[in-house]
Order: structure tokens, then C-alpha cells, then sequence
């Protein structure tokens, strides 16, 4: 791309609405949502649905609540046809559904439309015809009156259809696209929406839709939005319109226009789930949608099983929601980074902490639980994870809360381990190295037996004392050790010294119980300082005796001190 090849592109002009007040609005309710998955998103698809692909995507999308679903071109092809009977005939379509179809307006199209919704209880007949000057002057080689000519005489026969299904005992609303109306001169545009309007009569309890596509992106989204908001002043009889959405994402700003464009007096959304289309793809209705509820705006759509929703639309479309796709991707609520994962686990445990049901976690904008996705897989580890990742998975995922200030050296060890692995560790990888290097450290001394006696000692002012005898391995070599002291873990230590390996000094010792109930075992912290070169080390036991995994702790921390100490001398 060369710089004097930016001369041949045209900036299109903007709008003249200089007390525009769609920059000071907000989102307060949810818009009446179309999918058009089944039409605009099918004819997108390299391999297009079959029936039966169709069938399946169509209940996906009367669970999540779609009340409009525009379910094909009819007159397409047969296909087309055949699907919409399938529904209608096959009572498919619950109370308060519309099954909207489109047609241009060309008459043997119009025709072939309304006789494939034929016994249809709610119908959307969505009639289109091309209005920017590029199109008139380049497809067309038309005049704004022809194009106008074409409109009013699609919209008199969907006029003259509409009235007979009607008295048939089905309902019609219309719908009229300017097709790229963001790239038709407002005044035109208007006028032209204008003209059909007039023919089919609407009225508030019957209302026009009168959808306004951003068919190609040509500008800024706030571009867009200054004409909707100049539509919505100027059409007259604006209670008997409903103005909808139709936006494009060729400059990736499908759902940045429709925002805005929302602010700005519009009503109603059609688009696609993941954001499906020709080109650069539809608007997406999912990142609209819960954009709206992490806001705390109920979109009235539900997105509770996002999983699902991601599984059948793949399966049907042969389309791949890609891992970073906003809510509906596979690591879009997943930190990698060090600093994003302490932060989050910092945030969960504030929550838990708190519990005034109000989300703020830093780094995300939603409860992935809202939308059916796990908190395993918020924080995974690799290479560039940190402490706080490692800590909240070992929590989360097998109950152990690493003490903060061990925290490090367990992140360290697992990053170091994934780096020289060179890939990302699952949960079950992670809890295997911690266990391998902080709890199942046997060498060179590992714990076989003890017994416990306790007394009052006079000379101490009564002080419980307790007396440990056990036997341990040393080297493979069988030992028996004894000591006293004011508790196991300190009898223990002083056993240690006794037998001359005492070259530490026992510095932090923390314990919980794993899990819930009164079969669950004990994990004991035990940190060590070297003393002869101040190194601190932490080891862990496990037990279901919470006295045993204090001994095992000790145990655990005294051997990976000695690993270390001789690595290093």
C-alpha cells in the first residue's frame, strides 16, 4: 500500500446536526432484536445450511428468546421455500413469533414470498430495494424518481398481498429497507421511506419498519448515528415507525454503530450471533446483548449457556467463533499474565469476602458463570503467568490456599516448569507439580510412624508438654528419634536438632482444612530459614489428622531446603 494510493478513496460527507443529543444518552432498555441468522448469515456461509441445519439453529434461537427471526429468502431458491413451509405447516411456530421472509421488489419475487407464507400466524414481510447514488448511477443507471417508481410499486402489491393473507387470519407487519442507506443522501432516503409509507398505511398499534442498514461501512460510527437520529426527527407520523438497525462491519465497528446509533432513537437491532455476514460479517448480536447486561440492562435475550449457544451455531454453520471473540470465545475470560491474575484472584476473594453481590474484578467485565462458563477457565498458567495464577488455581480447582507469602516460590517453580515444557499447564498438570515438589518430598528424610505423649510439666507452671517417638528414614537408613516440646511440630524440630540436622530455624507455619465436611484432609505450610544462608523454604503435608500434615510439613520443607542448599553450594 502505497501513500499517493490513498488519493483514489472518497471521504463521504458527514451530517449537519450540530445540536445532536445522541452523545449525552444511554442504553436503558433492551431493543426489539432479528436474527437474521438463517437469511443474511446463511447466504454468507461458503456451504450453506441444509434443512435440517436450519431446524436446528431455528430452536437454538427460540430458546434464547428471539420474538422476530427472519427465516429466509423464499423466492431464492427452493430450499428457501421448502424450510419456511417446514415450519409453518409443521406448527413450528410458537405464539408470539414472527417469521419475517425477504423480497425485493420486483413483482414474481413478491408473489412467490407471500405464497410461501401461506397459513402463517405472525409474519414480518421485509421488502428492499438499492437507494445510494453509487448504486443508481453504477447498478441501476437510474434517476432518484425511478428508484422511487420501484419502491412504491413493490410496496402496492405488498400492500394488495398483505390485505389477503390478513383476511386468511394471518398478521403482517411490513418492513422497507433502504438497502445502503448509510451511503443515500438523507434527504432521499427520507424520501423514500416516505413513499412507502404511504401506501402501507401504518399505525401505532400496527407499526411500520422502516430499517435503516449500514450496508457497507463507509464512515465513523458516529457518522451513522447522526443519521439515525436525523431519520428519527424527520419521518413524520413517528409513532405509527419503529426504526431498526441493519449494520455491516466492514471497518470493525458494527457494534460501536449500533450503540451509538440506539442513542440516538433507534428501536430495534437485526444482526446475527458472533456477528455472521457477507464480507466482513453482520452486526453481532451477542456482544450487543450482554455489552447491554454488564451494564446491568436486561437484553431479554438468554446467553446463560454460552458453551451451547458457540457449540450449535459451529455445528450448524461451519463457522468457528474464534478464541478471542468477545463473551463468546474460549479465552475471553482467561489471564495469562501475572499481574491480571493476582488481580483477579484478589478481586474473587474480595467478592467472597464482601458478599454485597455487586461484581468488580478487575480484568472482567462480566461473571463468566452468567454466561455458563467455569471459573477453571479464567486463570491459566503458562510461562508468563505469575504467583496470583498458580495460587487461584490450586484453590479454586483443588482447595489448597497457598499463604501469600508462598505464593512466589510455587508460581516460580510451576512457570519454570512450563517453560522448559513450552506449552500451557491444565489444572491437573499444575496440581501434579505442586504435589511432586511440595508435598510427596520424601528424600532424604521421610516420616514412617510417631506416637504422641503429652503431660502437665510442674516446672513449666503446668505447661502442656508433648513427647514425640518416630521413626524415620534417613538416607533409606531406619531411625528412632524422640523429643520434647511445648507441641508435635516443635517436639519434632527439636528431633531434629537432636540428631544434628537441625540447620534451620522454623519461621511460619499455617493450616486449613481442604474442602468441606468432616472427612476431608488437612494441608500444614511450613516455611524454614536456612541457617547458615538465610534462605527461606516452604514445604506442605497433607493428612487427615491435622497434627500428622503439620509433621509432614516439616518434613516436606526440611527436604527441599536441603535440595537447595546443596544445588547451590
Amino acid at each position: 500500500m502505497k501513500k499517493a494510493e490513498t488519493e483514489k478513496y472518497i471521504r463521504r460527507g458527514a451530517v449537519s446536526l450540530p445540536d445532536r443529543t445522541w452523545p449525552d444518552k444511554k442504553i436503558e432498555r433492551a431493543p426489539a432484536w432479528c436474527s437474521v441468522d438463517l437469511r443474511d448469515g446463511n447466504q454468507a456461509l461458503a456451504v450453506p445450511m441444509n434443512v435440517e441445519e436450519k431446524l436446528k439453529l431455528y430452536s437454538e434461537l427460540l430458546r434464547i428468546g428471539f420474538k422476530e427471526i427472519e427465516v429466509g429468502f423464499p423466492s431464492a431458491s427452493e430450499t428457501e421455500f421448502a424450510f419456511i413451509r417446514r415450519l409453518i405447516d409443521g406448527g413450528l411456530v410458537p405464539d408470539g413469533v414472527s417469521l419475517q421472509v425477504l423480497t425485493q421488489a420486483r413483482e414474481h419475487l413478491i408473489r412467490k414470498t407471500f405464497e410461501a407464507l401461506r397459513g402463517c400466524k405472525s409474519a414480518i414481510v421485509h421488502l428492499y430495494n438499492s437507494t445510494s447514488a453509487l448504486q443508481r448511477r453504477v447498478t441501476f443507471n437510474m434517476t432518484r424518481p425511478q428508484i422511487v417508481d420501484i419502491a412504491r410499486s413493490g410496496a402496492r402489491l405488498v400492500r394488495e398481498m398483505a390485505d389477503a393473507l390478513e383476511a386468511e387470519g394471518s398478521k403482517v407487519r411490513m418492513e422497507y429497507s433502504p438497502e445502503s442507506f448509510s451511503d443515500t443522501e438523507l434527504d432521499f432516503a427520507l424520501e423514500i421511506c416516505e413513499a412507502v409509507k404511504e401506501i402501507w398505511r401504518p399505525t401505532p398499534d400496527n407499526k411500520l419498519i422502516i430499517n435503516l442498514p449500514e450496508t457497507v461501512q463507509y464512515s465513523s460510527p458516529n457518522v451513522y448515528a447522526d443519521q439515525i437520529e436525523w431519520m428519527c426527527r424527520n419521518v413524520s407520523d413517528r409513532d405509527c415507525v419503529e426504526i431498526s438497525l441493519h449494520t455491516h462491519n466492514d471497518r470493525g465497528t458494527g457494534v460501536a454503530a449500533t450503540e451509538l446509533a440506539l442513542m440516538a432513537g433507534a428501536e430495534r437491532v437485526e444482526g446475527t450471533l458472533f456477528g455472521n455476514g457477507e464480507r466482513t460479517g453482520n452486526l453481532d448480536i451477542v456482544t450487543v446483548a450482554l455489552n447491554m447486561y454488564a451494564e446491568g440492562v436486561d437484553p431479554g435475550l438468554d446467553f446463560s449457556d454460552m458453551p451451547r449457544v458457540r457449540a450449535i451455531y459451529e455445528e450448524c454453520t461451519g463457522m468457528k467463533v474464534p478464541p478471542r471473540h468477545p463473551y463468546g470465545g474460549d479465552l475471553v475470560f482467561t489471564a495469562f499474565s501475572g499481574s491480571h491474575q493476582d488481580a483477579i484472584k484478589k478481586g474473587m476473594d474480595m467478592m467472597r469476602r464482601d458478599g454485597d453481590g455487586k461484581w468488580e474484578v478487575p480484568y472482567l467485565l462480566i461473571d463468566p458463570s452468567d454466561i455458563g462458563c467455569s471459573y477453571e477457565a479464567i486463570i491459566r498458567i503458562n510461562s508468563q503467568s505469575g504467583k496470583g495464577g498458580v495460587a487461584y488455581v490450586l484453590n479454586e480447582d483443588f482447595g489448597y490456599d497457598i499463604p501469600k507469602e508462598m505464593r512466589q516460590e510455587v508460581g516460580d517453580f510451576v512457570n519454570a516448569r512450563a517453560d522448559k515444557l513450552d506449552k500451557e499447564l491444565k489444572p491437573g498438570e499444575i496440581f501434579e507439580i505442586f504435589k511432586v515438589e511440595f508435598i510427596k518430598r520424601d528424600s532424604p528424610v521421610m516420616l514412617e510412624s510417631y506416637k504422641i505423649d503429652s503431660w502437665d510439666d510442674a516446672s513449666q507452671g503446668g505447661q502442656k508438654q508433648i513427647l514425640i517417638r518416630a521413626k524415620i528414614l534417613v538416607n533409606g537408613r531406619e531411625e528412632t528419634w524422640s523429643a520434647s516440646g511445648n507441641g508435635p511440630i516443635n517436639a519434632l524440630v527439636k528431633a531434629f536438632e537432636s540428631n544434628g540436622l537441625k540447620n534451620f530455624k522454623l519461621v511460619d507455619y499455617r493450616s486449613h482444612a481442604i474442602g468441606k465436611g468432616s472427612a476431608t484432609d488437612s494441608a500444614a505450610y511450613v516455611c524454614l530459614e536456612s541457617l547458615s544462608s538465610g534462605r527461606k523454604v516452604w514445604g506442605v503435608g497433607v493428612d487427615s489428622n491435622i497434627e500428622s500434615a503439620g509433621l509432614k510439613g516439616v518434613i516436606s520443607a526440611f527436604n527441599r531446603l536441603n535440595a537447595l542448599e546443596k544445588a547451590n553450594a
